[in-house]
């Protein structure tokens, strides 16, 4: 098998991936501001991140998968007015913070589940790490890389870029810092328009609000992440991922934090997604076009012409190599749908093959072909990562399958070691490694739900001698073609017509 390559931002190359620790993986990835409700942007991020977890675990790495919840505001120093998204929003919708909190982090953890991505090996929040946050500012502090201004402090970015490599990572040069920053709130007390808050005092308005060495205030945007990633990674780890748009400031300013306040730069390699655009158009609420998960599931959304299921989403995301940018249109979520339910039927199809009692060898040629693609497989996600190579060398098979399947290729031109292996190879890399399931079977899983409820209501019914209600229950589902059958001790199973 090939050695496996990654894009490292950092280097702007490909380099051969080697762990810190033989066997062991730390992965760090910036998680979602949970002020409101998680949108197709989100999406991509963490469906990419999914699928590298799920590779490095396929290759034999046990990873361990940081991915935060910021919780704490969200105070952002460039680009934007410098506020606070979850104290704003929580005024808006008349709850308490936590409360607002717990209700999109519920939303998020739903829709990850719809997406069937597996959850991280830890999920810390930024207000659980106020703690390490303050230490790492009183660290970064003591070396003399960050000052004190009325109750805030701020990171000391000139004196930073004068003896390390500010900007690498970014491509962003200090001086063109110094002259195009906005003016933004709470410039008057910094040094240089370039600097960032490590803490930010708090105004008496502001709900949300800790007890600190420099007075009572909340933590900048980019220490969270290094303060947890230092807790649970280390002062130096293997990955951190995220989206392109954080590369500056969040990723630059946590590598200064992280490099003063550890002594060495805290990533090995860097791995960045690229952005979304919709209909050609960058998302953003001026265009009208931020789409919310549940509405991308529902369809209720101006610009969606039908509802579309999370695996469809997540499909979509594989057939294109996460550093390319990806247009969201109905055509192409469309066109997902009708190429992931051909790839499926095939992988079903593939599964009721049989070749038993038949001779061994097959033909040659074919068997060589579908051996050379399916060996490929590895060959293309050793290369950073090459999902759609993947997907395209699986489509084509799917003739090949769907020809046994109608008998027009006999099964036999395929060697018993070829099936079995195409077989375990398809199951392998749609399943464990891509993370994709049948929509049938996904909607199956909603079925089970509502006949669990049923099933329930009807031994109550049962239970309180209500026989016309359990009868009801009984004889409305057998009209559906749905059998209830009572089975010993009070239980009972169901089974579908056709014996599902």
């Amino acid at each position: 098998m090939s050695e496996l390559k990654v894009y490292n931002s950092l280097s702007r190359q490909k380099e051969v991936f080697t762990s810190l620790t033989p066997g062991h993986v730390g992965m760090y990835v910036c998680g979602p501001t949970v002020s409101g409700e998680s949108h197709l942007g989100h999406a991509r991020p963490y469906i990419t991140f999914d699928v590298i977890f799920r590779y490095l675990q396929y290759l034999g790495y046990k990873v361990r998968y940081v991915r935060n919840i910021t919780d704490a505001g969200h105070f952002e120093e460039e680009g934007r007015e410098a506020v606070d998204k979850i104290a704003t929003k929580a005024v808006l919708e008349k709850l308490e913070p936590m409360e607002l909190v717990q209700k999109y982090t519920n939303l998020f953890h739903w829709a990850m589940a719809q997406f069937n991505t597996l959850p991280p090996s830890i999920e810390p929040t930024a207000t659980g790490h106020i703690v390490e946050q303050i230490e790492m500012i009183k660290k970064i502090l003591e070396a003399g890389y960050a000052y004190e201004s009325n109750g805030s402090v701020y990171f000391d970015v000139k004196k930073y870029a004068a003896g390390h490599d500010y900007g690498k990572l970014s491509g962003r040069v200090i001086e063109d810092l110094l002259e195009t920053t906005r003016e933004l709130e709470g410039q008057q007390e910094k040094r240089d328009t370039a600097d960032f808050a490590l803490w930010k005092n708090a105004a008496p308005e502001h709900i949300m609000r800790w007890q600190s060495p420099w007075g009572v205030g909340y933590p900048g945007w980019h220490i969270e992440c290094s303060a947890m990633a230092t807790k649970y990674l280390g002062a130096q780890f293997d990955i951190h991922g995220g989206g392109m748009d954080l590369l500056f400031p969040h990723h630059e300013s946590e590598i200064a934090q992280s490099t003063i306040c550890n002594h060495s730069a805290p990533v090995r390699y860097w791995i960045h997604n690229n952005m979304i655009t919709i209909n050609g158009r960058k998302m953003g609420k001026s265009y009208n076009n931020v789409i919310k998960l549940t509405e991308l599931f529902s369809g209720d959304h101006p610009i969606l012409e039908k509802a579309y299921h999370p695996m469809t989403v997540r499909f979509f995301i594989l057939q294109t190599h996460y550093r390319s940018t990806l247009d969201f249109s109905n055509e192409a979520l469309q066109a997902s749908e009708k190429g992931l339910r051909r790839l499926w039927d095939a992988y079903e199809n593939l599964q009721k093959l049989s070749r038993e009692g038949a001779p061994e060898a097959g033909d040659a040629e074919l068997d060589k072909k579908i051996n050379d693609l399916l060996d490929e497989f590895s060959t293309f996600m050793n290369d950073d990562f090459s999902t759609a190579k993947v997907l395209a060398n699986m489509f084509e098979m799917v003739p090949v399958i769907n020809s046994m399947k109608d008998k027009l290729i006999p099964v036999t031109a395929l060697s018993a070691a070829s099936i079995e292996k195409l077989k375990a190879g398809f199951h392998t890399w749609l399943e464990d490694i891509f993370g994709l399931r049948s929509v049938s079977e996904a909607d199956n899983s909603k079925l089970q739900g509502v006949m669990q409820l049923l099933v329930d209501i009807r031994k109550e019914a049962k239970s309180r001698k209500d026989f016309v209600t359990s009868d009801k229950i009984r004889n409305q589902l057998a009209l559906l073609g749905i059998t209830l059958k009572d089975e010993k001790g009070g239980e009972m199973s169901w089974s579908l017509a056709g014996g599902e």
